[in-house]
């Protein structure tokens, strides 16, 4: 924000992040408000993006766009800046909330006039919004009842507790996943994190569509995560989750991947758990069988198995490259006329999905809302994709989305 001759541009800024910090979620919209009039803006509608991205709904929940049919929508599909006119002759700023990578919304900002300043103002404006919304979301339950639009059995409510962001990322590179059905979640899960050097992934399947799957997967992803933040490798990580699960559910097995990512030079590490092999997309086409080695057993079998130690996998990526782990829910997915989905109708789908040069969050939300179309939005097994892009960093061609362009 652009600080005027008497300081009061800074002072207004840090009055407002004081009272952010403050203001409980309820009282976010009202605050925000308040202070745009002081900034020389107009009235500041707050929406946010539903679980299934398929809409934005207005903070008071009063009011809902279509993401794929609305300007607003736009702005939040191309994470890019859109400016409409209205029938009064006013303006609406559009801006995308994000937090880092992921897409939280959009922030419409109703001015009489735009310039440089002002424009400035409403950036700032949405960073800050982006902020206090993500760190008001971890207790407040009023931004997830925003986000959702039907019931969620307790197996999903457990699991979508365990979840990190959507989407996470930076300069190098990018992890995204979705989860269908959005309120009926079994088994499925995936977790993805960051380190100075390495990105971390996992997908995960439990055996199942009920608690019991729910309990195997929070399991896994605990066992997961405690070995990753040990400084475990990939074999000693699958085998913290084995032992887990021998122990606590011995009747239960998950398939699954975990993966990690050098990020300096794009080695690709991963263990494949009786899970469907990754898939690598290069140039907008999907690499027959690049990906594909022998699997190993599910996690939480190989006790009974002789125990052999685990192989890790190595490959590496070309600047580019897309990376895309997915549950046997995806290609299991019944057509109308009562065939399979299959692998061959998922690539053709992601090569549709991709080669319009999307982001990748973009670009995966299409790919699971095609594919929930080819099942008229019902599907009878837990559905999870997760894609992976890998960057070199200053690489203008797959640099994130400018924020700039009107």
């Amino acid at each position: 924000m652009r600080q005027s001759t008497d300081g009061r541009g800074e002072r207004l800024l840090h009055a407002f992040l004081a009272e952010v910090h403050s203001t409980s979620p309820t009282n976010l919209a009202a605050l925000v408000n308040r202070h745009a009039v002081q900034l020389g803006l107009g009235q500041v509608d707050i929406y946010l993006v539903d679980l299934q991205q398929r809409q934005l709904t207005l903070l008071s929940g009063e009011g809902r766009l279509p993401v794929d049919a609305s300007l607003a929508g736009w702005a939040f599909r191309a994470v890019s800046l859109r400016v409409e006119g209205t029938d009064a002759g006013s303006l609406v700023v559009w801006l995308p909330l994000m937090d880092g990578v992921e897409r939280l919304g959009v922030v419409g900002i109703h001015l009489d006039s735009l310039d440089s300043t002002r424009l400035q103002r409403c950036r700032t404006l949405a960073s800050v919004l982006a902020m206090a919304i993500t760190s008001k979301r971890a207790f407040s339950d009023r931004f997830v009842q925003q986000a959702r639009t039907g019931t969620m059995a307790l197996p999903a409510e457990m699991l979508r507790a365990l979840l990190p962001p959507r989407a996470i990322g930076e300069d190098r590179v990018i992890s995204t996943a979705v989860l269908e059905p959005a309120y009926e979640l079994g088994g499925d899960a995936f977790d993805h994190a960051l380190t100075e050097s390495t990105l971390h992934a996992v997908i995960l399947d439990a055996m199942g569509h009920n608690l019991a799957s729910g309990l195997t997967t929070a399991i896994a992803m605990a066992g997961c995560r405690s070995a990753r933040r040990k400084g475990s490798g990939l074999r000693e990580l699958v085998k913290t989750v084995d032992d887990a699960l021998s122990d606590w559910l011995p009747e239960q097995f998950c398939t699954g991947i975990v993966m990690q990512l050098d990020l300096p030079s794009g080695i690709l590490s991963w263990v494949n758990c009786g899970h469907p092999p990754p898939l690598l997309i290069r140039d907008h086409q999907v690499l027959e069988n690049a990906l594909e080695y022998p699997g190993e057993p599910p996690m939480g079998t190989p006790a009974t198995l002789g125990g052999s130690p685990r192989v890790v996998h190595e490959v590496p990526l070309e600047p580019g490259d897309r990376v895309i782990l997915y549950t046997d829910g995806v290609t299991e997915a019944r057509l109308a006329g009562g065939s399979q989905f299959g692998l061959a109708g998922f690539t053709t789908s992601i090569i549709r999905a991709t080669a319009a040069g999307e982001l990748a969050s973009e670009a995966l939300r299409q790919l699971i809302h095609s594919i929930l179309e080819h099942q008229n939005d019902k599907l009878d097994d837990d559905a999870t994709i997760l894609m992976i892009e890998w960057r070199k960093p200053g690489d203008r061609q797959y640099r994130t989305a400018p924020t700039g362009a009107a």
